[in-house]
């Protein structure tokens, strides 16, 4: 079992084409698709909503469920049926950019992260422009415990797949990792990078499991991303 997630939009085509896309990189987490109104038109339905979350509560296995949403009725649709959810403790809201949110959150909890983890995820995945480590003081400072540099060799670079996978990967393991001076778990620091085919990464990784984290990016980077 894994966090259940439920997207909320104003419109089912929205809705859906978003859990597509998350479930690309998160395939083994359950994404309710809850848009529009119940005869299918632009706005939020109570009854939808509820459904969708009660599905995902049952589906779950007591795991919890993240609610994502859009604009302005859909979360206030939202917090009205997680208050009537048959265990609202279990439900928490997420104040995210939909689709960077949803990605994050699905890729944070197919790597087994607990509910309020998956929602701090979503809420985290807002675009800020990439820090390098040592400015903002950590996980960046000292000598790290393993360290690799490694050439990117797939077509397209860091873009959203393979910044899912490696963040996907490190969030199972015991260890601060950062990538080119960002934090490795951050899907959108990754893509924030830019790197292009050719570009090297720079693995830093500190904690228990630092060898296999940097071992993990190596060999991700060495098969293409499974692109090439």
């Amino acid at each position: 079992m894994t966090v259940g997630i439920v997207v909320v939009s104003h419109s089912s085509k929205i809705a859906e084409g978003a859990v597509e896309l998350a479930s690309q990189m998160a395939p083994d987490v359950e994404l309710v698709a809850a848009g529009g109104t119940d005869d299918d038109r632009i706005g939020t339905s109570l009854e939808k909503v509820l459904a969708a979350v009660e599905q995902s509560l049952v589906d779950s296995g007591g795991d919890g469920v993240v609610v994502m949403t859009d604009l302005g009725s859909a979360v206030m649709t939202a917090e009205s049926a997680m208050e009537f959810a048959s265990d609202p403790d279990a439900v928490l809201l997420a104040d995210a950019p939909l689709v960077e949110g949803l990605v994050a959150a699905a890729v944070a909890a197919q790597g087994g992260a607990g509910v309020a983890d998956v929602r701090k995820a979503a809420e985290d995945a807002g675009y800020r422009p990439a820090e390098p480590a040592e400015a903002v003081g950590a996980p960046g400072a000292g000598e790290p415990d393993a360290s690799g540099d490694f050439t990117l060799i797939n077509p397209l670079g860091m873009h959203a797949r393979p910044a899912a996978k490696i963040a996907g990967g490190l969030s199972g393991l015991e260890a601060e990792v950062t990538v080119n001076g960002v934090d490795g778990m951050s899907i959108m620091a990754l893509m924030a990078l830019a790197a292009g085919q050719g570009s090297t990464l720079r693995i830093e990784a500190r904690g228990k499991d630092a060898q296999r984290a940097v071992d993990y990016v190596r060999r991700l980077v060495e098969e293409g991303f499974g692109e090439l």
